[in-house]
C-alpha cells in the first residue's frame, strides 16, 4: 500500500436545528473523572446502494441528522465550564455546536487489513480540532466522514467522556444515524422509536444525597468507603516507593479474538468438565486477562496488583436512574492481590473474587465512590500493576447504521487511560469477544502468547 494520506476538504460547526435556552448543567463527580474525548471509527464497506452517491450528499445528510439530534441531545452542543469557586467542571448548554468534517483518501478499506486491529492510519480518520490553550473552547462532539478510494466510507467520532458514558454514547450515535436517513426510506428511519434522553444528573449530584460514608480508606467489604479508590491509592503509593523511572515509552494496541470455544475451555479450566458454569464470559476472560497481563509485564511477585472493571450503577441506585439517563453512571469495582498469589491462585478463586466485587456495588458503594473522587483530580500515569476493563459487549456499536447496513467494524482509538482493555462484540460472530489491549510495544508478543495459552 502506498503511503496513506487523507485530505480534509471541509469542516464546519453544526448547530442544533431548534435552539434550546442556555443553561448550566451541573455534572457529577463520575462525569468529571475523564473529560477527554473517546474516539471511535465506523467502517462501511463499498455497496452498490451508494456507488453513484456523492460524498457531498452523504455529508449533507449527516449534517441535517446531527442538527436534529443536537436539538434533543442539547448538552452535546455545549461546552465544559469550570466553577469559579472550586474549579470543578460543569457543562454550559449554549448551542455552540459540534464539528463535522469531510475528507477523502485514495486508500481502499481492504488495504487496511484486519479492521479490529489498531492502525496508525486510523488517527487520520478522526477530526481533532487544535486546542488553543482554552480547554473550555473545545467542542464536546467532533466527527469526520471520509470516502475511501474503493467507494467505502468511515465515520470517525470523538465524544467527551464528561458528556456521555458508553451506553449514552451508543444511544446518541444511534439517534444521529436514525435521523440522518442515509440510503434509507424516510419512513423506515423515522418509524424507529427513540428513547428520550434525560440529561439532568439528579440522583448523582453530591448535594442531593446524604453523606453516608466517611470517605476514608476501608477494608474490602466494610461498606465505609469505595474499595476501588482505596486500591488505587495503594498502587500509587507503591509506585512512588518503588522509584521507577517514568521515561517516555512506546505503547501499542492489539486485538485478540476469543471464540466461544475458547471461552468454554476457560470455564472448564475453572470449574471442571461437568458444565453448569456459575460465571459469565466476562468473569472468566477478565480473570484470564489479569493473569496474562501481569505475567507479560513481569510485575515483581511481592507487588500488589489490581483488577478494576466498570459496573453500570443505573439500576444499583435507590431509586434507580431514569430510563434514558445520558450522563456517566459507571463506577469501578476492584480486586487486589500480591502478584505471586495471583499467579498461583486458581481461576475459580479469582472469578469468585470478581463476582464478589460486583456484588459490593450498591447504593452506598456508589455514594462512597463519588466522595472518593471529590478531591483534586490528577492524570494517572500508566501503572503496570493496574488492569482496567471496560465491557462494551452490550453496546454493539457496529450495528449502528449510518450508511447502508451494519458497519464492517467499529474500532476505538487508543484510550485516554492506557491501562484500559476493552471487551467488544465481534461483528461476524456474536458468540466471540474481541479483547483490545494497549501495552508497552515490547510486551505485546509475550502477552499474546500468555493470553492464548490454555485456550486450545
Amino acid at each position: 500500500m502506498a503511503t496513506p494520506h487523507v485530505s480534509l476538504t471541509k469542516s464546519l460547526t453544526v448547530f442544533p436545528k431548534t435552539l434550546n435556552p442556555s443553561k448550566l448543567l451541573e455534572l457529577s463527580n463520575l462525569d468529571r473523572q475523564c473529560p477527554l474525548h473517546m474516539y471511535l471509527i465506523f467502517f462501511y464497506n463499498p455497496s452498490s446502494i451508494y456507488t453513484n452517491s456523492s460524498l457531498d450528499s452523504v455529508f449533507t445528510k449527516l449534517k441535517i441528522g446531527l442538527e436534529e439530534t443536537l436539538s434533543v441531545w442539547s448538552p452535546a452542543a455545549g461546552r465544559l465550564e469550570p466553577n469559579p469557586a472550586d474549579g470543578k467542571l460543569n457543562l454550559r448548554c449554549d448551542n455552540r455546536g459540534a464539528i463535522l468534517a469531510r475528507a477523502v483518501t485514495d486508500v481502499k478499506i481492504s488495504e487496511l487489513g484486519d479492521l479490529s486491529n489498531y492502525n496508525e492510519f486510523f488517527e487520520e480518520l478522526v477530526h481533532k480540532p487544535v486546542l488553543d490553550g482554552d480547554f473550555c473552547e473545545f467542542p464536546l462532539v467532533v466527527a469526520q466522514v471520509t470516502r475511501f478510494g474503493c467507494g467505502g466510507y468511515s465515520i470517525g467520532t470523538g465524544i467527551s467522556h464528561s458528556l456521555f458514558d458508553g451506553p449514552a454514547a451508543y444511544e446518541f450515535l444511534s439517534a444521529w444515524a436514525t435521523k440522518s436517513a442515509i440510503f434509507k426510506d424516510d419512513k423506515e428511519q423515522y418509524g424507529v422509536e427513540l428513547q428520550k434522553p434525560v440529561h439532568e444528573r439528579g440522583r448523582l449530584l453530591m448535594g442531593s444525597v446524604p453523606n453516608r460514608c466517611s470517605g476514608k480508606p476501608s477494608a474490602a467489604g466494610s461498606g465505609a468507603g469505595a474499595v476501588a479508590i482505596d486500591h488505587l491509592y495503594k498502587l500509587i503509593m507503591q509506585s512512588a516507593m518503588g522509584n521507577e523511572e517514568m521515561e517516555k515509552k512506546e505503547y501499542g494496541c492489539r486485538t485478540l479474538r476469543v471464540s466461544r470455544g475458547m471461552i468454554e475451555t476457560l470455564k472448564k479450566k475453572a470449574f471442571g468438565e461437568n458444565g453448569g458454569f456459575p460465571c459469565s464470559s466476562f468473569d472468566v476472560i477478565a480473570a484470564h486477562l489479569w493473569k496474562a497481563r501481569t505475567k507479560a509485564l513481569s510485575v515483581s511477585k511481592e507487588k500488589i496488583v489490581c483488577l478494576q472493571f466498570a459496573v453500570d450503577a443505573r439500576n444499583k441506585l435507590k431509586p434507580p436512574l431514569p430510563k434514558g439517563f445520558s450522563g456517566n453512571s459507571f463506577v469501578l469495582a476492584s480486586v487486589a492481590l500480591p502478584a505471586k498469589q495471583l499467579e498461583e491462585e486458581s481461576y475459580k478463586t479469582i472469578i469468585e473474587m470478581i463476582r464478589d466485587a460486583k456484588s459490593q456495588v450498591d447504593d452506598d458503594y456508589v455514594n462512597a465512590y463519588q466522595h472518593g473522587l471529590d478531591g483534586p483530580q490528577a492524570s494517572l500515569p500508566p501503572l503496570k500493576e493496574l488492569t482496567v476493563i471496560s465491557d462494551w459487549t452490550r453496546m454493539p456499536f457496529h450495528k449502528i447504521e449510518f450508511l447502508h447496513g451494519e458497519a464492517a467494524y467499529a474500532s476505538p482509538l487508543k484510550p485516554p487511560i492506557l491501562d484500559v482493555a476493552y471487551f467488544l462484540q465481534n461483528p461476524t460472530d456474536s458468540q466471540a469477544i474481541d479483547v483490545r489491549v494497549t501495552l508497552l510495544s515490547q510486551t505485546l508478543d509475550a502477552f499474546s502468547t500468555y493470553f492464548f495459552t490454555s485456550m486450545h
